[in-house]
């Protein structure tokens, strides 16, 4: 069985939620953690996961789950995963910590789209489901909300170093989401009265102390301002000591952030871009499409008019070009797997070959003494190739390759040191693209 790939070639905003409960120890582990798969099977509306991961795939059953325990089981710790093979994807999973550590339940759960989550009563039912988790194992702390917003609210470490957080823990409010359950000593630190009467759409008291609250009965909408609103007044109310008009600032700030931009990307290179903002993380999309449209890439200085070109200084002009050829050749080799247009040598395989190059951030990945030893010389005679191949380029031979010219109109390019500009650095990717370089060169052919 084939589960959705989560994190996929465009990365996209997602439901997260966190849950770190208690369990009883003492008690056979099938029958603590009946209740917990219950409320997933009562609540879990069109993302009920279908398939159960422990040293293997199973199809989702009681019998696996326990399966996937026994396989997983370390010591005093036991985990498995839980995924979907139909749209919407699903990526969750459920660890256990055993004596002599204290006995923990530690859920993991992303859904995608978070659109998914625009209908009230969806919601409903996965609130319903979190309340009855947290009524059964008592938490900490626990929330659902969307994880591009989380990630730029700084959870969970909201500036704090990963010591500081293993020790302290959510030992108090540090940020308010769409879904919360407050545990007993965060309920007492902020005042019992005080956590109940927050404004917010639903606050509930749990039988075992701890408090639920929900800013509002959608989370896909969480960055439209009626919910910021919703979401300050809550913070300010349960942290009297931070101020309205800062906390609403703040998550306008967010929701500015993640707010849709337009693409406007130079024409040139505005294939490469796309795929260079797909590959960026959801939460950082929009500020990239931003820079990128505000980016221009240089223009190239790679070439020399026609009639100040350098001539030829080889013996024996056939062989040069046979190298050459033999050079670009080390490039298909290289990317054939990766970049199987490689072969076909066209614009299109240019602009393939530099996202490969990004995607890998190549120039910083791999030894320099390497790149300007192997990849500088098979880039540049690659380059070389298809302008010959595709604008009726010639080569003018040179005892250096960095000398190296091919002629194309009424001007002559050096591809030996675009490409020695190209891998400078991931940057110089962008800055000096193969794909940008024949684009100029198709236009100035004459």
């Amino acid at each position: 069985m084939k589960v959705l790939e989560f994190h996929g070639v465009k990365d996209e905003d997602f439901l997260r939620l966190s849950f770190e409960g208690t369990f009883d120890p003492r008690a056979a582990l099938e029958r603590e953690l009946e209740p917990f798969f219950q409320a997933l099977e009562e609540y879990a509306s069109g993302w009920m996961p279908d398939v159960v991961e422990g040293k293997r795939q199973r199809n989702y059953a009681r019998a696996s789950l326990w399966k996937a325990l026994q396989e997983k089981h370390d010591g005093d710790s036991t985990s498995f995963g839980l995924y979907r093979t139909k749209w919407p994807a699903l990526d969750m999973s459920i660890g256990l910590w055993l004596p002599p550590r204290p006995p923990t339940l530690d859920v993991w759960l992303k859904v995608k789209p978070l659109s998914f989550f625009g209908e009230a009563e969806r919601c409903r039912q996965l609130v319903e489901m979190v309340r009855a988790w947290a009524s059964r194992y008592p938490v900490t702390y626990a929330r659902a909300h969307s994880g591009d917003d989380a990630q730029l609210a700084g959870s969970p470490n909201f500036g704090r170093d990963d010591e500081t957080v293993f020790r302290d823990g959510f030992d108090k409010i540090y940020g308010v989401f769409w879904l919360n359950v407050f545990g007993p000593k965060l309920v007492e630190s902020v005042g019992r009265e005080r956590m109940l009467s927050t404004p917010a759409w639903r606050v509930e008291e749990l039988p075992n102390g701890c408090v639920l609250l929900v800013t509002r009965p959608t989370a896909a909408d969480f960055a439209s301002d009626e919910a910021r609103l919703a979401q300050a007044r809550a913070h300010a109310h349960l942290r009297p000591d931070l101020d309205f008009d800062t906390l609403l600032h703040a998550l306008r700030e967010r929701s500015a952030m993640l707010a849709p931009v337009e693409p406007r990307f130079h024409p040139d290179v505005a294939p490469l871009l796309s795929r260079v903002v797909d590959r960026t993380a959801s939460h950082e999309r929009q500020r990239r499409i931003a820079e990128l449209n505000a980016w221009q890439p240089p223009e190239p200085e790679e070439w020399r008019p026609a009639d100040s070109a350098l001539p030829p200084d080889v013996d024996d002009p056939a062989r040069a070009l046979e190298h050459y050829s033999d050079l670009a050749e080390h490039l298909v080799a290289l990317l054939h797997t990766p970049v199987p247009s490689v072969f076909q040598e066209t614009p299109e395989s240019l602009t393939d070959v530099d996202f490969y190059f990004w995607r890998e951030s190549f120039p910083k990945s791999r030894l320099r003494e390497n790149i300007e030893a192997y990849a500088v010389p098979a880039i540049g005679a690659y380059l070389g190739e298809v302008l010959v191949r595709n604008l009726g380029g010639r080569w003018i031979p040179r005892q250096k390759l960095e000398e190296a010219q091919v002629l194309v109109g009424h001007r002559v390019w050096f591809p030996f040191v675009r490409a020695r500009h190209y891998m400078a650095s991931c940057q110089a990717l962008l800055d000096f693209s193969l794909t940008r370089l024949y684009r100029v060169a198709e236009r100035h052919r004459g």
